[in-house]
C-alpha cells in the first residue's frame, strides 16, 4: 500500500467502508465488560478484540481501518500473530489513539469544561507507533454545552491542541483523525438541536483556522465530528431528517472540500439511529467529501453482548459485528433501509 498521506486518507473513507473505533481506555473497556459480567484482564481484552479483527467478512468488506489503544497495538493473538498483522491481512489499516485524555480546564468552568492532554512527548510516541504499523491516529477534543459553556477559552484550547497534534502526525507520516466532539450526552445535555448547530459551527470554524495556521495538509487528514443533534436530556428531540439536514448544512459551511472524508462518531446515539442518520445524509445527493462512520459502541455493543466473554460464542459475536458493519456500510452508500435490520 502507498505511504502517501493523501492515499491513506482516501483509503480510510473508501466507498462503503468506515472505521472501527476499538481504542477504549482500560477504564472504558472495564465498564463494557462489567455489563456482561466479565473481568477485564489483558487476555480477555485480547480475546475480545481478536474476535472482532478475525471477523474476515466485516474487516475485508466494510472496515477500512481500526483505531487501537496502546495495549492493543502491542498485543499478539492467541496463535502468536500480532493483532496488527491480523488486521492488515484482512486489508484494514491500523490506527492508534494518541491523546492521554480530557482533563479539567483550569478556570471558572473547570467543573464542566476539559482540555485534552498528550502533546508532551508525542513526536517520539508517533515515531514508535509508526514502527509498530500505525498509519493513522486519533485525538479527541471534548466540548460541553451547559449554562455558561462552552467558553471561547475551551474551544480555542482544544482547537489549538488538535492542530498541533495533526501537524505532528503528518510530520511522522501518519494521517491525523481530528475529532472535536460536541457532547450530546452527560449531565448537562439539555440543549436543543439549534444550540448544537451553533456550537458545532463555532467549534469547526475554530478547528480549521488552527489547522490552517499549523499548515496541516487538509488532503491528508480525516475529520471526526459529532452530528448536529439535540442533547439527550432535551425536552424536544429532532427528527432523523432534521438531524441529517442540519448536520450537512453545518458541515458545508465549515469543512473545506479538500478534506477527503468525514467519519462521524456515534456519540450517545443508539446503533440504528446512528446508522439511519448517516444513510439519510449520504442519500441526499452529491457531497464535497466522503461521509462515513468511525463508530465504537455503535459497531461493538451487539457483538459484545452476543459474545458474552464465552469462547463458544465467538461465531455469534462475529455475526453480530458483521451485521452492524454491513448496515453502516450501506449507510455510507446512502442505501440503508430499516427493513434490512429486521432481516438479520
Amino acid at each position: 500500500m502507498t505511504e502517501k498521506l493523501e492515499d491513506i486518507a482516501r483509503a480510510l473513507v473508501a466507498p462503503g467502508k468506515g472505521i472501527l473505533a476499538a481504542d477504549e481506555s482500560s477504564g472504558t473497556i472495564k465498564k463494557r465488560f462489567d455489563s456482561i459480567k466479565l473481568t477485564s484482564t489483558e487476555d480477555a481484552r485480547r480475546d475480545y478484540r481478536e474476535m472482532l479483527f478475525r471477523s474476515t467478512d466485516a474487516m475485508t468488506n466494510y472496515v477500512s481501518g481500526v483505531i487501537l489503544y496502546d495495549e492493543t497495538i502491542r498485543q499478539k493473538a492467541k496463535d502468536g500473530t500480532s493483532l496488527v498483522d491480523v488486521m492488515k491481512a484482512a486489508g484494514s489499516i491500523p490506527g492508534i489513539k494518541v491523546d492521554t485524555g480530557a482533563k479539567p480546564l483550569a478556570g471558572p468552568t473547570k467543573e464542566i469544561e476539559t482540555v485534552t492532554e498528550g502533546l508532551d512527548g508525542l513526536r517520539e510516541r508517533l515515531a514508535d507507533y509508526y514502527k509498530l504499523g500505525a498509519r493513522f491516529a486519533k485525538w479527541r477534543g471534548v466540548i460541553t454545552i451547559a449554562d455558561g459553556a462552552p467558553t471561547w477559552n475551551c474551544i480555542k484550547a482544544n482547537s489549538h491542541a488538535l492542530a498541533r497534534y495533526a501537524a505532528l502526525c503528518q510530520e511522522a507520516g501518519i494521517v491525523p483523525i481530528v475529532e472535536p466532539e460536541v457532547l450530546m450526552d452527560g449531565p448537562h445535555a439539555a440543549h436543543d438541536i439549534d444550540e448544537c448547530y451553533r456550537v458545532t459551527e463555532w467549534t469547526l470554524r475554530s478547528v480549521f483556522r488552527e489547522l490552517y495556521d499549523a499548515r496541516v495538509m487538509l488532503e491528508g487528514m480525516i475529520l471526526k465530528p459529532n452530528m448536529v443533534i439535540a442533547g439527550q436530556k432535551a425536552s424536544k428531540q429532532a427528527s432523523a431528517a432534521e438531524v441529517a439536514e442540519k448536520t450537512l448544512k453545518c458541515l458545508k459551511s465549515t469543512v473545506p472540500a479538500s478534506v477527503p472524508g468525514i467519519a462521524f462518531l456515534s456519540g450517545g446515539q443508539s446503533d440504528e439511529t446512528a446508522t439511519q442518520h448517516l444513510s439519510l445524509m449520504n442519500a441526499s445527493g452529491p457531497l464535497p467529501w466522503a461521509l462515513t462512520f468511525s463508530y465504537g459502541r455503535a459497531l461493538q455493543a451487539a457483538a459484545l453482548n452476543a459474545w458474552g466473554g464465552k469462547p463458544e460464542n465467538v461465531a455469534a459475536g462475529q455475526r453480530a459485528f458483521t451485521h452492524r458493519a454491513k448496515m453502516n456500510s450501506l449507510a455510507a452508500l446512502g442505501t440503508w433501509d430499516a427493513k434490512l435490520e429486521k432481516a438479520a
